[in-house]
């Protein structure tokens, strides 16, 4: 890797270059080849747009709007646009967001703020609920109360929820969809138990917002999740999902103003200038929004509507190509944008499966097993994959033959008990997470494989003993 302050200034062509060439061993972006953290619309021209948005608002700072009021009308208008979306009432308002953790969270710190009298605040969550809300609650020191889901239906019980709501209990969240399956919690339900027991109630629809509402239209059975629903008291949704805006530009919508009120941070007590912030960073940057804003009146209400009608499409034959190949299985009948199968034959491995998929070029998901629900991929589908959904057909039967021939993923003899940091040092090398082994692209299956095999604190501690070796400065 180059210096990223060289004794002397290097020329832009030579950057650039670097970036291009470094950009070359990511996953792809575009094409429909990647089933998770991006969202290609596959629509020409729209990234484009973007990306002059953005370069024209770049330089915008969000701390203070009045000095930059071209931030403050295309965020309001964002913001209105999402609500409408929402059936948001006339007395809705909202902020954008860095992304959905950051929506949650705001979520959660308005809840906690808003009952200074909770000694020790606490949030009920269903156990298919964001991890989000997880670090929310360890970040703001709310307590959290984890309902577990049905493994058929994979959806909490309303009398589990009710069961768990005491009198500390803040805020309930239920998932508008679930990001594991892709499955609508009851929300009309809950709310109903929150506004009787005067609790808030906020739906994470941070995955599905932009896209359930459109599915719908189409002729899907979603069902009601939004403002519509009484006793929802706010709702999340991410931009940069299904709205196809780039990364950074999420919502968080509150039924009114008195319930956004707890969410800003004001602080006059020192001799400089007095802040005021509606969300958590300070210096907000305008390109994400001014990018959000042209894209949405880009693609317009017809433009995601027939988006929605392809992604679903693709959704569709997504599943039916995962039903003909033996050995796998759909956890669940698709409810939205989420195609999520397991393997029911012990010598499809899953893990070895999204390695032979990643070697054909396909990029998944995997889902360690939790509460009775087995473990599994995820594909979470957008526009892009519809043109090529037999092709992955295709890639899904060889991957799925190759891996049986495999067998299952070989896990070194570990004492999960005695890890330490060394041991793990020693480890990911074993297995190529550095890069640059003579095996070509790493295998994922074994790292998997001990995640799998180790209980959920252990797995949470190898992640990061994992990801600050990958984040050492002096690899």
């Amino acid at each position: 890797m180059s210096d990223a302050l060289p004794e002397v200034g290097v020329p832009a062509d030579q950057i650039l270059a670097e970036l291009t060439a470094l950009r070359a061993a990511d996953l792809p972006t575009h094409g429909g080849r990647l089933f998770a953290y991006v969202y290609d619309s596959g629509r020409p021209g729209v990234e484009e747009l973007a990306a002059s948005a953005h370069r024209l608002s770049a330089g915008v700072n969000g701390l203070d709007p009045t000095a930059f009021p071209s931030l403050l009308a295309t965020e309001n208008a964002v913001v209105a646009a999402t609500a409408r979306l929402m059936s948001g009432p006339e007395t809705a308002v909202g902020n954008v967001t860095s992304g959905g953790t950051e929506s949650l969270m705001l979520a959660v710190k308005a809840a906690r703020d808003s009952r200074p009298d909770i000694a020790q605040p606490r949030l009920v969550i269903p156990a298919s609920a964001h991890a989000a809300f997880a670090k929310a609650s360890s970040y703001l020191r709310v307590a959290l109360d984890v309902v577990p889901v049905d493994p058929a239906t994979l959806r909490p019980s309303t009398s589990d929820i009710e069961a768990a709501i005491g009198p500390s209990t803040v805020l309930v969240a239920v998932s508008a969809p679930s990001y594991p399956h892709g499955v609508v919690d009851p929300v009309t339900e809950v709310a109903a138990v929150t506004a009787e027991r005067g609790v808030r109630c906020h739906v994470d629809a941070c995955f599905g917002g932009f896209v359930l509402p459109y599915l719908r239209r189409i002729g899907v059975p979603v069902p009601p999740f939004d403002f519509s629903v009484p006793g929802v008291t706010s709702i999340s949704v991410d931009l940069h999902k299904y709205g196809y805006t780039p990364k950074g530009v999420s919502v968080l919508l509150h039924r009114d103003a008195t319930l956004r009120r707890p969410q800003y941070f004001a602080w006059a007590d020192w001799p400089g200038y007095p802040m005021v912030n509606p969300v958590i960073a300070s210096t907000r940057p305008g390109g994400p929004i001014a990018a959000a804003y042209a894209t949405l009146r880009h693609i317009g209400d017809d433009g995601y509507l027939a988006l929605a009608s392809s992604t679903w499409d693709a959704v569709c034959g997504l599943a039916a190509a995962v039903s003909t190949v033996d050995g796998l299985a759909l956890v669940v009948e698709p409810k939205s944008t989420v195609v999520a199968f397991r393997s029911t034959d012990p010598a499809l491995d899953l893990f070895v499966l999204g390695d032979e998929l990643a070697a054909r070029g396909w990029h998944v998901q995997t889902q360690f097993a939790h509460g009775g629900i087995s473990a599994s991929i995820h594909l979470s589908v957008t526009a892009s994959v519809a043109p090529r959904v037999d092709e992955f057909a295709g890639a899904l039967a060889e991957a799925a033959d190759a891996a049986r021939a495999a067998g299952p993923a070989e896990v070194p003899p570990l004492d999960l008990g005695q890890l330490t940091p060394e041991l793990v040092a020693q480890l990911a090398g074993s297995l190529g997470l550095f890069g640059g082994g003579e095996g070509g692209p790493v295998r994922m299956a074994p790292v998997n494989a001990i995640l799998e095999a180790a209980p959920p604190k252990v797995r949470e501690w190898l992640l990061v003993e994992f990801l600050s070796l990958l984040q050492s400065s002096v690899l």
